[in-house]
């Protein structure tokens, strides 16, 4: 039998046991798992980067795109992990010195993380062969407007590819799924007759944009009556109509020539800037 020394111990040794397997289990509960860098990353960027950089990286109304841009793609770890620390006051990026190093290290990580994903397959087409594609032989600007060119029709292309992979891109010209933007023809009181796609509405307004890309705000309670019907849905049968050569010429310039991916941006560097 134990002595009662022994057994002090023994059950000093047990409750330690017992308490470091509840500290465990009460953490793997709460996450399901020990996280690995990325998701600590994640939680972290979310809770202290997202609100001006967005949820994934792209770009808000107050910074930059930090995923496909050049400028912070090509930094090393450690040099983004500094910018995280210390930030870029002259640019208005504050700096997060209250971050350790290993958080510091993890938002890096998810970031590269988001950055692999946005990379994306090369893109193999002639933009300006695309370019003649979009505004002629595809039509596509029968509809479309690409940086203040083409028809308001249907939606702007303008920023697509800020959002859209190539694939996706590829996807959408193939295999379009949806319907165009309600269009409607609103008559008002004094005669007046405007008619065009419906691109905002609330209870007492209504926008409508024209083919030209002219907009018109009308208060509903001016309206004698409000006519709609679907727009034109995107056509089914470009497969058939443009070669596979022509579709990645129209992906490339859709890619290329839009002002928020990173093909374009060094495009319209001044000359002698890399």
């Amino acid at each position: 039998m134990l002595n009662r020394k022994h057994a002090a111990t023994w059950k000093k040794t047990i409750g330690v046991a017992w308490l470091l397997c509840g500290t465990l289990g009460n953490a793997l509960a709460r996450n399901g798992s020990a996280p690995d860098s990325e998701t600590l990353g994640k939680n972290i960027y979310e809770q202290r980067c997202a609100m001006c950089h967005g949820l994934d990286g792209q770009g808000g109304e107050h910074a930059p795109n930090i995923i496909r841009g050049p400028a912070v793609r090509d930094l090393s770890d450690q040099a983004l992990a500094d910018v995280i620390h210390d930030g870029i006051p002259q640019r208005g990026m504050p700096a997060f010195s209250d971050l350790g190093r290993a958080d510091a290290d993890s938002i890096v990580a998810y970031l590269r993380f988001l950055q692999g994903k946005a990379s994306g397959a090369p893109v193999a087409g002639d933009p300006d062969q695309g370019r003649g594609l979009f505004f002629a032989k595809a039509g596509c600007s029968n509809c479309h407007a690409f940086s203040g060119q083409g028809r308001f029709v249907a939606s702007d292309l303008t920023d697509f590819a800020r959002d859209h992979e190539p694939a996706e891109i590829r996807d959408s010209i193939l295999k379009p799924s949806g319907r165009g933007l309600d269009i409607a023809t609103a008559v008002a009181r004094d005669g007046g007759k405007f008619s065009g796609a419906v691109r905002n509405e609330d209870n007492t307004s209504l926008q409508l944009q024209d083919g030209d890309g002219r907009f018109d705000l009308l208060m509903k309670s001016t309206l004698v009556s409000v006519e709609r019907h679907a727009g034109a849905r995107m056509p089914s049968d470009y497969g058939q109509r443009l070669s596979p050569a022509e579709i990645d010429d129209l992906v490339a310039f859709l890619v290329a020539k839009s002002p928020n991916t990173e093909s374009s941006r060094k495009d319209a560097l001044p000359h002698g800037e890399d």
